[in-house]
Parts: C-alpha cells; sequence; structure tokens
C-alpha cells in the first residue's frame, strides 16, 4: 500500500480537484483499490466527492445516520485523552461516488482536536511514550488498513500546524500541487524550513523515549524513521489564464519568469527530501490547465472531471476541454507511476 499527502502551504492552487480526480484516475484506470481521507478542516474533498446535501446532513445530524466514520471520529479517543485511535473504520464506500473510490470523510471538528495534537507535540518532545502514540495515529490507520487498499490519498489544508505534521508523519510520500505565483514558491519555501524544524526534533524524541523505556517504540508499532524524509515525488503547475494580445492568447512575462524558476527553487528547498534516486528533472508531473467553468459544473455534479456528460451540463467546448484534461491527468499519473518505482 502506498500512502500520499497532498500539500502546500499556498490555498487555492486546485489541490482538493487534483487529488480526487488523480485517485479517481487511478482507481477507474489502473483498476487499483484506493482511498481518499479528508483531513482539511473545511472537509473540500469530502464535499466534491459526496456533494453538498449529504455533506450538510452529516455534519449537521450529530447522532450521524450516515453510519460512516469521520476522521475527527477516529481520532475521538485522542480527544478524549487517550493515546490511540478508534478502533471502529467506516469510510464512504466507492459505489456511492462517481469518483470509485472510498473516502474517510472529513470534519469541521478536526480544528479542535489540533490543540490536542499540539499538547502531545510537546509531550513527545521529552520523549513520552504517549505524545508519540498520539501523534503516531496516522501511522495506526494506515496499519489498520494496510490490506484494504492499494493507494491512500490524503487532502491537507494548507496550514503548517500539529495536523498536518502527523499527517506526513505516518504518510510514505508527498506532493505538492503549485500555482504560477510567487506565494506557491513561498509556500514550499515555508514547507522545507518547516519540515527541517521538526523532522530532527522527532528523531531525538524517539532517541529519548528508547534510552528512559527501552523497548516501548517495538512495543506500539512505532517506526525507528519517518519516511517522507526521502518521500518528496514531486509537483504540479496550475497554469495561469493568459492574455490575448491582437486575438492572440500570449503568456506574460511575469508568469513566464515564475514558471521558468520553479525547478531550481524546488531543488533548494526540498532537495533534501527527495525519494530515493529521483533527479530534480523527475518532480515536475505536469501542468494543470485551468479549467474555468469545469470546476463548479463538476461540484455540481460530485462527478470526476472525466466523468462528466451532456447530461451533466456538459456542452460546447467543455467536451474537448474533457478530452485535453484526461491527456493531462494520464500524463500525470504515469510520471507519478514512475517516480514510486523508481
Amino acid at each position: 500500500m502506498v500512502s500520499i499527502a497532498m500539500f502546500n502551504n499556498k490555498g487555492g492552487v486546485g489541490k482538493t480537484t487534483l487529488t480526487n480526480n488523480i485517485a479517481s484516475y487511478i482507481s477507474e484506470i489502473k483498476q487499483k483499490r484506493v482511498l481518499v481521507v479528508d483531513c482539511d478542516p473545511q472537509c473540500n474533498s469530502t464535499q466534491l466527492l459526496m456533494g453538498e446535501d449529504f455533506a450538510r446532513d452529516l455534519y449537521w445530524n450529530s447522532s450521524n445516520d450516515k453510519n460512516v466514520t469521520t476522521i475527527s471520529q477516529i481520532l475521538q479517543p485522542i480527544e478524549d485523552g487517550d493515546s490511540s485511535i478508534s478502533n471502529r473504520i467506516v469510510p464512504i464506500k466507492s459505489s456511492q461516488t462517481r469518483f470509485n473510490v472510498d473516502l474517510i470523510p472529513g470534519s469541521p471538528k478536526l480544528s479542535i482536536i489540533e490543540d490536542r495534537l499540539g499538547a502531545a507535540w510537546h509531550e513527545l518532545k521529552g520523549g513520552d511514550i504517549g505524545g508519540i502514540r498520539k501523534t503516531n495515529w496516522n501511522t495506526f490507520l494506515l496499519d489498520s488498513i494496510k490490506n484494504s487498499y492499494d493507494f491512500v490519498f490524503y487532502d491537507l489544508g494548507p496550514s503548517l500546524g500539529s495536523i498536518n505534521r502527523s499527517v506526513l508523519i505516518g504518510c510514505d510520500f508527498f506532493l505538492t500541487p503549485m500555482g504560477t505565483d510567487i506565494f506557491s514558491i513561498l509556500g514550499i519555501r515555508n514547507i522545507a524550513e518547516w519540515l527541517g524544524s521538526w523532522l530532527s526534533l522527532y528523531d531525538n524524541s524517539l532517541r529519548l523515549c528508547e534510552e528512559r523505556t527501552p523497548g516501548a517504540l517495538a512495543r506500539f508499532n512505532i517506526p525507528n524513521a519517518v519516511k517522507i524524509k526521502h518521500g518528496y515525488i514531486g509537483y504540479t503547475i496550475q497554469q495561469y489564464i493568459t492574455k490575448s494580445y491582437g486575438g492572440v492568447r500570449r503568456p506574460t512575462k511575469a508568469y513566464e519568469e515564475i514558471i521558468n524558476g520553479v525547478p531550481d527553487e524546488i531543488e533548494q528547498s526540498l532537495g533534501s527530501y527527495l525519494k530515493t534516486n529521483l533527479h530534480k528533472d523527475d518532480l515536475k508531473l505536469g501542468d494543470v490547465p485551468h479549467l474555468y467553468s469545469l470546476i463548479p459544473l463538476a461540484q455540481s455534479n460530485s462527478s470526476p472531471l472525466l466523468k462528466l456528460k451532456g447530461a451533466d451540463g456538459l456542452v460546447g467546448s467543455q467536451f474537448k476541454q474533457v478530452q485535453d484534461y484526461e491527456k493531462i491527468l494520464k500524463e500525470i499519473v504515469e510520471k507519478l507511476f514512475i517516480n514510486l518505482t523508481k
């Protein structure tokens, strides 16, 4: 099983759309068992896959008659002061979505649990096994579902907080969707600085724990290394809207300078976290076009872009847009698979 966090400190880069369309493509075309875990308190993946009506009923109805477990319910024991996650993990099944993927829904309550995870981090720094266990909740989640899926994708919010840190500690890899703006690049720099600030501290906490309580890490199945230290597998760039001059669309110089500078920025910021055997030239997975009206159409129909039909409201040039997007998505997934197997 492969777990991948989709993450950038900059919001508004099409991360949720890309995450779920990649997940759907891998499920449909590659015939893999795929799970999406919505770890953004805004619950955008949940709303995209299931629709606003489902999301409203799920979050408004505290009795949760949907018979699924949200991410906050899985973490409820930690919120209650325990060091483990819930034994009850019931995703939304792929048969209930047009994306053909399972989903662990997000929850606005995840922001509340962030405080508990932050306190666990302070405990962890002293080598406390309880703090280490709480921080490794995603390690335990992935271990509990490892025989059920081939791929698990995490949709993360843009924060550099304890939720995203704990998700990344359990993941194999991370990928950064980017936009063509300086804030996407600054987001990458922020991620690099953030990773550097806590990865070494985490390693030290494991050493302290082993010195003070020998065998505790093995007893609770805590890995002795964080995989994402060498788990960066690439980025995508969301294309900007070109301007027309004399009826011809042309890129602007400012945007081109940003795009041309991305590979060097990625190498400087995240080069030390590259997956083994990858080179900076391997990291660009593809350019994601601006999809204009296709995005709200996909959202209103809770549909992957490739499954949009005339019955969904697809008209005119939108059919060509879907065909073009299919080629782009195929290229992104193929390059992703190459990077995963290198």
